[in-house]
């Protein structure tokens, strides 16, 4: 399916900072609870991740991640998640964060 650049547009994609990481023990799949602050704009926001194949706890706090701030909340069991973290699978399935190469301002949107 072609999409046009506006459709493409609507999709508001900004980097954030990783500054909490939580267990989530009711998770169908194993996952992390993560808190990720998006700039003064969006603000701290909350997501469940299934990367715990390839991150630990402490390999996740100060990470930068991109992630899609203008979705709808999504209840997940007993937590809310507010955005959605953006990953890739990797050759074994599982998922391999996506974030900017160098540090950028949290908030900034990807173009």
């Amino acid at each position: 399916m072609t999409i046009s650049f506006d459709d493409f547009l609507k999709v508001d994609i900004r980097a954030g900072t990783i500054t909490a990481v939580e267990d989530f023990p009711e998770a169908r799949k194993p996952a992390w609870k993560l808190t990720v602050d998006f700039g003064p704009e969006i603000g701290v926001k909350r997501s469940s991740a299934q990367i715990t194949a390839h991150y630990g706890k402490d390999d996740l706090v100060g990470r930068q991640v991109l992630g899609v701030v203008n979705f709808p909340p999504r209840q997940i069991g007993p937590f809310m998640s507010e955005v959605l973290v953006l990953g890739l699978h990797d050759a074994g399935n599982d998922v391999v964060l996506i974030g900017p190469e160098r540090g950028v301002p949290n908030g900034a949107r990807m173009c």
